[in-house]
């Protein structure tokens, strides 16, 4: 009940009284003095003598213990030792009560301090507090707070009348697609800051609006086929956001559109509702989390804005919303220094280094270098090229991370604004890591942009003095405004097409959305490629439905034409060949060349690879002239010529694949008869067809080469086999950046698109090695770790460049010819381009080539005419490669058949394998077999597919030992068992025989029968091939038992070696057999070893 200030005691009539706590009423006081004066005085000394009597028993308590121990007849010792106990108990009571009393106090000082100061957090900063560069715009957000339920209103009908169809459109599992609850709720969207940029262009104006957002905005969605709901409850926002109004006009709004972007990734954080049942939905369940959130927050980011006009008919729309970059930044990451060891090893006793990688980020461009093993000072010499946007306001950072197997560890960052480059021109600096410690080194360098030719060759002059990994440096950039199309041809039954469109240059293709159900689409995308060459590069588009399968239209423009065009800049219409006769496509092609604007250019080149020149005092400046330079010596490759690997993939097996078989109008259910198609690098394999089977075993093995470009996945689908069209039965996408970092993946894939099915996979990377010395060793394993249902393996890597000819043939006499060349080995062949009208062309192209055996396979090289027939050719033994110094031959080479010579490189490279066992083997000699023991870690890790490498290992070592024992007098047959347990197989290897009895004039013609005791029957015999007149025969054969292992050590092998009596007769002369009870032998291990024959009376094991 409220007091009025009449009725409040004064101070000065109460001097004593104390003050009033805050929680307690004023008349508290009053009332205990009241209650205390209404006690009679007898029960305030019988309280006395109470408290007397209770503090006297508490003493005489505590005497009690001393009294039972003299009782007892216990020593003094023990009372002292429980008078410590309870002092100490007692201190560390009173320790934990002073403690809790000093926090108690601070959180009071704490509340206090925060209730205070609770004006600035409630109120925000007043509207006249201001920065020296950003300002308060506290009105902006009273706009917002006032229109934001309008906004929400809009949001609810874009959302249903436009995103609902198009998502409904983009997927057959969406088609039940709805907005069922659309609402920005009631925190609005809030301004902190605004900062107005000046000194920019006169035609626009550039802000920078500090946004926050904690929202309670509730957006529900529903699929109705699957009966999933899913929604959003809940958002954070928070970022600069970038607004520019352009173009200024001279008719009202006076601006004629805005466009909205984040120079930098926002936080962003949604609450998601029901999202895991939205990802069980076929054809999502390959997206995350965090994959969609990602792809929202680079969604706002450069270089994608959000454009929104505001007047009609505005020109150029797409290249307002994707304008033309200000310049090129090339990163050259050459090297750190003083970087963190992370590495630890022994539990963190012995203190090892870091494998070091660093990431290059500007904006939504990324790019990951490779990583060097055990190096605190690495040195990458890496070069990267990025397109800058927005000057200032864009960044470079640079993070370094130590490669580990789980979470790699970070070790700094360091952060550069583009706009220093920009006024610098070059900058080649050492900049100090934050968060970490050492240094990262690069080189940076602003590259202009011109409209015109005029320096083509001087750029490209240049060019061909950068060392650049992992890609050649660039000489112009091409963006394509993608418009419109008309007239597209209808798909079948005249049903509207949904065309999308594929531009590709060389290897790079990018796509555009697609515009569902129509023949006349309107795209308005931009695209922007990276030219090495414009000159001779092309521009190809692909114009098609959705599906990819159907094809509504092509073009394919040669980029010379924009060389000779204004401004290097092509606006029109351009016809589609393989479409319709009126089908055309709109397009908007602009080309600047990039250009290197500094007095002292001096590009780093990384010591030891090819192309990079030796730039010294006494050589004059490279690129000063374009005069033609002198005859060369050797070739000059581009940096990553020589760099490509070898990809091994190992389809294995595949377990609850779906039945697609139906038989008597579908009443009886079958199974399928499923295959693997894989595609990779343009390249397709296909393995073979499983009979009726759910769960088929392939064990096909199929090589590729490959690149080190990031971003590349190898796409498998599996089908069912049919006498029409085969059914779909999967697929399944496999991402090779951790084959390319850690040299092999063995994974179970989930088959996407179908209700059950799952895939066994395995890919190594093989590491190729420019020496000899291990090239029997990789031959011979091949042989062995071959499936037999798979092609021969590759040893080896070829990689032959091809720069120029002269002195070529002239046509009739006096005409130049129109040279191309063939490079071939065995049926792979690589044709180069067309070189018009010369007699010493330069074609600057390179092949890779995958060789089975170096030993006798050749490289054929053909020089022809267009039109003209043969001008010479070249045939190089590859034997002569392996004798070469590094496997490389560079120099001229004389043709056969005519009078030229050609500028070659052909460099050969051993694929070794990390899993095989080839890398021990080569260092073995020296080793017995128990040496080999002393090495676990190095096969105890091994996938399955190579499991025959410790078996193979010690197998190769045994051959060479030198304290193998003599023969018997019947001979000796080697032997190599094993249990094979992923497949569940006993396998035997039958490498060979030596000092074979001779019974008759001639030697014999062995063979080798095998046969799993008790069984006698044909399913358990094995018989190897025939050697014609030999006492030492070498089979080197594979043969294989499906039975478990525990029935696998029951068994015994019995092995013969046999000889044919003659042509005509049937019989078979036994020349010796051995019989291995296999529970003596240790499947696990499969050693190769020599056994004894023996005659059939007294066989046995040795």
């Amino acid at each position: 009940m409220d007091r009025s200030p009449g009725d409040r005691p004064s101070p000065v009539d109460q001097p004593n009284a104390p003050s009033d706590p805050p929680d307690q009423p004023p008349t508290a006081h009053a009332k205990l003095d009241q209650s205390s004066g209404n006690q009679p005085a007898g029960s305030g000394a019988a309280g006395e003598a109470l408290a007397v009597l209770t503090s006297f028993g508490r003493r005489l308590l505590v005497l009690v213990p001393v009294y039972l121990a003299g009782a007892i007849g216990l020593s003094v010792g023990f009372v002292l030792f429980g008078l410590a106990l309870y002092l100490g108990w007692r201190r560390v009571r009173e320790e934990k009560e002073r403690s809790l009393r000093v926090a108690r106090q601070l959180l009071d000082d704490e509340e206090r301090l925060t209730t205070k100061t609770l004006y600035m957090s409630h109120r925000e900063l007043p509207a006249w507090v201001s920065f020296p560069d950003v300002e308060k715009a506290e009105w902006l957000n009273k706009i917002v707070a006032q229109v934001w339920p309008f906004l929400g209103q809009y949001m609810e009908k874009l959302l249903a009348e436009t995103v609902a169809p198009a998502v409904r459109g983009s997927n057959p599992h969406l088609q039940t697609f709805t907005f069922t609850r659309v609402e920005l709720g009631e925190k609005p969207l809030r301004i902190v800051g605004v900062r107005v940029h000046p000194g920019q262009r006169k035609e626009q104006i550039l802000l920078d609006l500090n946004i926050s957002y904690v929202g309670d905005v509730q957006i529900d969605v529903e699929v109705k086929k699957y009966f999933c709901k899913a929604g959003v409850k809940g958002m954070q926002l928070q970022g600069v956001l970038r607004v520019i109004l352009e173009p200024l006009i001279g008719n009202l709004p006076i601006v004629g559109a805005v466009s909205m972007f984040f120079i930098r990734r926002p936080t962003l954080d949604i609450n998601w509702t029901g999202m895991t049942n939205l990802l069980d939905i076929p054809g999502l369940s390959s997206l995350s989390d965090t994959m969609i959130m990602d792809s929202i927050a680079a969604f706002l980011v450069l270089p994608n804005r959000l454009l929104v006009p505001l007047v009609p008919d505005l020109q150029d729309v797409a290249q307002l919303r994707s304008p033309l970059p200000r310049g090129i930044i090339r990163i050259h990451l050459l090297a750190a220094r003083g970087l963190s060891s992370k590495d630890k090893y022994i539990k963190g006793l012995i203190e090892g280094k870091s494998d070091p990688y660093a990431l290059v980020r500007v904006g939504t461009q990324t790019f990951c270098s490779r990583v060097i093993d055990e190096e605190l000072n690495p040195q990458w010499g890496e070069t990267y090229e990025v397109m800058v946007h927005e000057v200032p306001g864009q960044e470079i950072e640079v993070e370094v991370f130590d490669k580990d197997p789980d979470k790699d560890d970070f070790l700094g960052r360091m952060k550069l604004d583009v706009g220093k480059v920009l006024q610098a021109g070059v900058m080649d600096e050492w900049f100090p890591l934050q968060s970490g410690q050492g240094q990262v080194h690069l080189r940076l360098e602003w590259l202009s942009l011109l409209p015109d030719a005029e320096k083509l060759e001087q750029v490209l002059q240049w060019n061909r003095g950068v060392s650049s990994q992992p890609e050649p440096p660039s000489a112009a950039i091409l963006v394509v405004y993608l418009d419109r199309a008309q007239d597209l041809p209808l798909k079948k039954g005249n049903k509207e097409p949904n065309p999308m469109v594929q531009l590709s240059i060389q290897d790079v293709t990018q796509e555009s959305k697609t515009v569902y159900n129509a023949n006349c689409p309107v795209w308005e995308e931009a695209f922007r490629f990276f030219l090495q060459d414009p000159r001779s590069q092309e521009l190809d588009v692909q114009v098609k439905d959705d599906s990819r399968a159907l094809t509504l239209g092509a073009l394919t423009l040669p980029l010379a034409r924009l060389l000779t065009a204004p401004e290097l800049t092509l606006d029109q219409w351009f016809q589609l060949s393989s479409s319709g006769p009126n089908s055309r496509l709109y397009m908007k092609l602009v080309m600047r060349l990039l250009y290197l604007d500094s007095s002292e250019v001096r590009f780093p080149a990384v010591p030891g690879t090819p192309g990079a020149w030796d730039l010294d005092d006494e050589s004059p400046q490279t690129g000063s002239s374009v005069d033609a330079p002198p005859r060369p010596s050797h070739t000059t490759p581009d940096s990553n010529f020589g760099t490509e690997n070898v990809l091994r993939i190992h389809v294995l097996e595949a377990q609850d694949l779906i039945a697609k078989d139906r038989f008597l109008g579908g009443l009886v259910k079958g199974k399928s008869d499923p295959y693997v198609k894989l595609k990779l690098g343009g390249r397709s394999f296909r393995s073979r067809v499983v009979r009726e089977d759910l769960n088929p075993r392939w064990n096909e093995v199929f090589e590729v080469i490959i690149t080190s470009i990031p971003g590349q996945e190898l796409e498998v689908e599996v089908f069912d086999k049919d006498l029409d069209k085969d059914d779909f039965l999967g697929r399944c996408k496999v991402s090779l950046t951790t084959v390319l970092n850690n040299g092999f993946l063995d994974e179970w894939l989930t088959l996407e698109d179908v209700p059950s099915g799952r895939l066994h996979l395995c890919l190594e990377r093989l590491t190729p090695r420019p020496t000899a010395a291990e090239l029997e060793e990789v031959l011979q394993v091949n042989s062995l770790i071959q499936t037999q249902k798979s092609a021969e393996l590759a040893a080896a890597l070829l990689s032959v460049y091809l720069e120029r000819a002269e002195d070529l043939p002239l046509r009739k006499g006096t005409k130049p010819p129109s040279p191309y060349a063939t490079i071939a080995v065995g049926d792979t062949s690589h044709k180069t381009k067309t070189v018009s009208q010369t007699s010493a062309p330069v074609w600057d192209e390179s092949a890779s080539f995958l060789i089975r055996k170096p030993n006798s396979e050749s490289l054929e090289l053909q020089v022809q005419g267009e039109g003209t027939g043969a001008l010479g050719s070249l045939s190089l033994p590859l034997s002569e490669l392996l004798v070469a110094d590094r496997l490389c031959l560079d120099h001229w080479f004389m043709l056969s058949n005519g009078p030229g010579q050609v500028l070659l490189r052909a460099q050969l490279r051993i694929l070794v394998s990390q899993h095989s066992g080839v890398e021990a083997y080569s260092h073995s000699y020296s080793h017995s077999s128990s040496s080999l023991s002393e090495e676990p870690e190095l096969w105890g890790g091994l996938p399955h597919i190579t499991s025959s490498a410790p078996e193979l290992r010690q197998r190769l070592t045994h051959s060479d030992s030198p304290l193998e024992a003599p023969a018997g007098p019947l001979g000796q047959v080697k032997l190599t068992v094993w249990y094979y347990s992923e497949e569940r197989k006993l396998i035997s290897i039958v490498h060979s025989c030596r000092a074979l009895r001779q019974n008759g004039r001639d030697p014999p013609d062995p063979y080798v029968s095998l046969l799993l005791l008790p069984d006698k029957n044909r399913g358990t015999k094995r018989k190897s091939s025939q050697k014609k007149r030999t006492l030492n025969p070498e089979f080197d054969e594979r043969f294989e038992w499906e039975l478990p292992l525990d029935e696998a050590l029951r068994r015994k092998l019995d092995v013969s070696v046999k000889s044919s009596s003659s042509f005509m007769s049937r019989e078979r002369e036994l020349l010796g057999k051995v019989q291995l009870d296999l529970t003596e032998i240790d499947l696990s291990q499969g050693a190769a070893q020599w056994y004894d024959l023996m005659d059939d009376k007294d066989k046995g094991s040795s």
